[in-house]
């Protein structure tokens, strides 16, 4: 599995403790050095059934100063993900990218019920 996150960000840091005590393997991947393509958030945001809007990171920074709020409503498809895949850290954290499965944040529920069956 591959886990996109922020080193910094304490949800992050919950949920990379939370796989390693449940003994699940992954590869980690900084969000920030090594930010996700359009392309890859494209196949990550279909797998996940989600739609793309909960792969911002909305309550983040750059979020605020892009006024992205108004400016979503009225982006196609493309502008959004060309616009997420311009910043890791407009994206929503962590990542957990499964052969057949996407998590969106850390909801430990969530992640049990996907990962401890």
């Amino acid at each position: 599995m591959l886990f996109l996150e922020y080193p910094p960000c304490s949800t992050c840091r919950r949920a990379r403790e939370w796989l390693v005590q449940h003994g699940v393997a992954f590869e980690s991947r900084h969000i920030k050095e090594n930010n996700p393509t359009a392309q890859e958030l494209d196949v990550w945001q279909q797998k996940s059934g989600l739609p793309l809007e909960r792969f911002f990171n909305t309550s983040g920074m750059i979020y605020r100063e892009r006024a992205l709020k108004d400016k979503l409503p009225r982006m196609d498809r493309a502008e959004k993900l060309a616009q997420l895949a311009t910043d890791g850290m407009l994206v929503k954290r962590p990542l957990l990218i499964g052969d057949d499965f996407v998590l969106v944040g850390f909801k430990p529920a969530e992640w049990e019920q996907k990962l401890l069956k």
